[in-house]
């Protein structure tokens, strides 16, 4: 999506990012040089679209899977910050994502071979219900092929045409993945869970074989079938200046350590320290963490 991020003198500056954008993003940066970082979605044929496949590729991400429709655009979004944590207004009427799972083909296509595949709950929340149910069946064939699957909730609500349908839809996404990573706050709101523990719960009954539970500042709480439960505690931070993109930032680390062959503990590390770093830079995408060697 196009990212109105507030900037200095009242003023906003412009940018590409999106939930699932940002994880590819930071992952091309944490992982080796010579692994693949690809993206599908959907995108318009117009000028914006163009500067965003351009921009994609730019920062070494595959677009070979991207989609062009004619007659759509790319969404738009302005973050407002209170205090450090963000809220996000939306003009998604024209995007050409909502599109994505139409061409069951060329989903089939991109997803055919990939180690880890990664979407979220925005992923399912704009898409119509028979192609939310399209686009499950694919992963569920994807998985079944040797693909890992990894969701991130990413609870929407506003996006969702009313809670019970918000709660189906999240079920549908975490009945076809391996990996499943929640936010506790966002768990409480749309199941009413009391305890990262209850969050690990339903999930595992879904099919889940590693659940990271992050929970802000306090701690991350996961489970693993191979490595049983534990927590983590992130790295504090003096002062949030911006929350976005902490969890797609979190799922990057998390997922590329364990790509990497990393213990699952080791991957909470990583992801809680990663994201810690990102809460305390404007904006979605943070270069300058890369730039001046703050991480690995």
């Amino acid at each position: 999506m196009v990212e109105m991020a507030p900037a200095d003198g009242g003023l906003f500056a412009m940018g590409f990012a999106g939930d699932t954008f940002n994880t590819a993003w930071y992952a091309r940066r944490v992982l080796p040089a010579d692994w693949q970082v690809g993206y599908f979605t959907a995108i318009g044929t117009d000028a914006v679209s163009d500067d965003m496949a351009a921009f994609m590729a730019r920062e070494g991400i595959d677009t070979a899977a991207v989609r062009r429709v004619p007659d759509r655009t790319v969404g738009l979004y302005m973050i407002q910050l209170k205090r450090g944590e963000r809220s996000f207004s939306y003009w998604r009427g024209q995007s050409a994502a909502k599109t994505l799972a139409d061409d069951t083909g060329a989903l089939g296509a991109a997803l055919a071979g990939v180690d880890i595949v990664h979407f979220s709950g925005i992923t399912l929340a704009i898409l119509s219900a028979p192609a939310r149910q399209a686009f499950c069946a694919a992963l569920a064939r994807a998985r079944a092929a040797g693909s890992h699957i990894a969701f991130d909730t990413n609870l929407r609500p506003r996006l969702w045409p009313g809670a019970e349908a918000m709660r189906d839809g999240l079920m549908q996404g975490a009945a076809v993945a391996d990996t499943v990573l929640p936010s506790l706050d966002e768990e409480a709101l749309a199941f009413g869970d009391a305890t990262a523990q209850d969050t690990i719960a339903r999930y595992r009954a879904a099919g889940a074989s590693t659940v990271a539970v992050k929970n802000g500042a306090e701690t991350c709480h996961v489970w693993s079938a191979d490595e049983g439960a534990f927590s983590a505690d992130p790295p504090e931070v003096a002062r949030i200046v911006d929350s976005t993109a902490a969890g797609d930032s979190f799922a990057a680390a998390f997922l590329a350590a364990r790509a990497e062959g990393a213990a699952v503990q080791d991957a909470a590390a990583r992801a809680t320290a990663l994201a810690a770093q990102v809460v305390q830079r404007r904006g979605a995408l943070a270069p300058e963490i890369f730039e001046k060697g703050g991480t690995s």
